[in-house]
């Protein structure tokens, strides 16, 4: 481990934009090109072209220290033609090894497989992972973490996340992590509906949030509220059983659901159509069909873009990644040429607004980082990709903001966890730490 990844291992760096894999892991490993996702391509959210206007400098800064880790020969950074305050402000500032790269207003453009086969050309094969093709990538928050963790020793305790939809005033906040999901909601004026739902993240991506208590953590980018008979709330409320009937009643199979899927566009074999197909006549057809849905990048177009009758190959995908992880099953294929026309496949997010009917939530939400000061904070010891944390802190300990209180499991991949505000540690379960202030 360098001593880049070092310090991002103390500071509990996580990707800011995914899963939240750790990023000293990531760090500690060798590539030629490094990314810098900037895309934020899903709909209604406004954290990462935000930050990189503000904090260009922090930007460009992870970016050359992500490089030197890597030993990258070059870096990029990947942002829309419509960020163009944040292409202004960071154009400036590129070392001679960092060029800009200009995306269309597509999604999935922020997939990483599809960034790096729009940025570099390269494919990464199904299944496999950026470093198979000596690229390594991380978002815009994540690398300004790494260079405030590198040069000033901060650890993550905060979390930037737009809150928008049916609220009084969209916004875009950085509050300490382990805030209550209902605090956020507050401090953008409360939802303006009676009956509301919320989605933890973006409409395409983003899980049904199943409670305003639960907390803000490193990996959440947004609260979007809608009224609860919404078709994205209604899609996420849906059981596996009216899932699959409604599968295995109306699939027509037109092919749409394939012909636009992004990573089989790219070459890769995941075939949505044949997957439902299969599911539908009890697991019938080429054992790799059913395994390619290992490689489903669950971005939704298939449910939410392409299907004309409302079938979710995603959801299917989903049941099936269950079992085939239950049974260890691995999918190995070959990377097939892409389709021609895979860059006129992807889908003009202006149009997706319209489809997943949310054009009247598409507003502004400014940055505000006024600070906030919670009552108490629950953290979860599992913010990342790999083992929970394991708590370093006794209950009744009194603790600082940026405190580490829980360590990495031995062995593991983890990730460290900091305390986001002061006070005293009240409850530790296997799930999480709770600080009063």
């Amino acid at each position: 481990m360098n001593a880049i990844s070092e310090k991002a291992r103390e500071a509990g760096v996580v990707g800011a934009g995914g899963a939240g894999f750790p990023t000293h892991v990531k760090l500690a490993g060798q590539a030629e090109i490094y990314i810098v996702n900037g895309a934020e391509c899903e709909p209604l959210l406004k954290v990462d072209q935000q930050l990189a206007k503000k904090y260009a400098r922090e930007l460009v800064r992870g970016l050359e220290l992500a490089m030197q880790a890597v030993g990258a020969k070059e870096g990029i950074i990947a942002m829309k033609a419509k960020y163009g305050e944040a292409i202004a402000m960071v154009t400036p500032l590129l070392k001679p090894t960092m060029r800009m790269h200009i995306l269309k207003d597509v999604y999935p453009a922020g997939d990483e497989v599809i960034t790096i086969w729009l940025a570099t050309g390269r494919r990464v094969p199904p299944a496999g992972l950026p470093k198979d093709v000596g690229v390594a990538v991380n978002n815009v928050l994540t690398l300004i973490n790494l260079a405030r963790a590198v040069d000033d020793g901060t650890p993550v305790t905060t979390r930037t996340l737009t809150v928008t939809g049916a609220v009084a005033h969209p916004v875009t906040l950085t509050v300490p992590i382990g805030v209550a999901l209902r605090e956020v909601l507050a401090l953008a004026g409360g939802a303006t509906l009676a009956d509301a739902a919320y989605i933890d993240g973006g409409p395409m991506m983003g899980k049904l949030a199943a409670s305003l208590d639960a907390p803000v953590t490193k990996t959440t980018g947004g609260l979007l509220v809608l009224p609860a008979d919404h078709i994205l709330i209604r899609r996420r409320t849906a059981s596996d059983r009216t899932i699959l009937e409604r599968a295995r009643t109306t699939c027509e199979q037109c092919l749409l659901c394939t012909e636009l899927c992004p990573r089989h566009i790219i070459g890769h074999e995941l075939p949505p159509h044949l997957i439902v197909r299969s599911v539908n006549y009890h697991h019938f057809g080429h054992p790799s069909t059913l395994l390619s849905a290992l490689t489903c990048s669950e971005c939704a177009v298939c449910e939410a873009w392409a299907c004309p009758v409302d079938i979710s190959p995603m959801r299917l995908n989903k049941m099936l990644k269950v079992q085939l992880r239950q049974e260890n099953a691995r999918y190995t294929g070959p990377l097939h040429p892409a389709d021609p026309m895979a860059e006129h496949r992807l889908v003009p997010v202006s149009r997706l607004i319209a489809k997943l009917a949310i054009s009247e939530y598409n507003r502004k939400a400014p940055l505000d980082e006024t600070p906030y000061q919670p009552a108490r904070v629950l953290l979860p010891l599992r913010q990342h990709v790999g083992a929970p944390a394991v708590a370093c802190v006794a209950v009744g300990d009194t603790v600082s903001a940026g405190q580490a209180i829980a360590e990495i499991a031995p062995n593991a991949l983890g990730a460290r966890i900091h305390a986001s505000i002061s006070g005293r540690v009240e409850a530790i379960t296997e799930y999480a730490i709770s600080i009063a202030a």
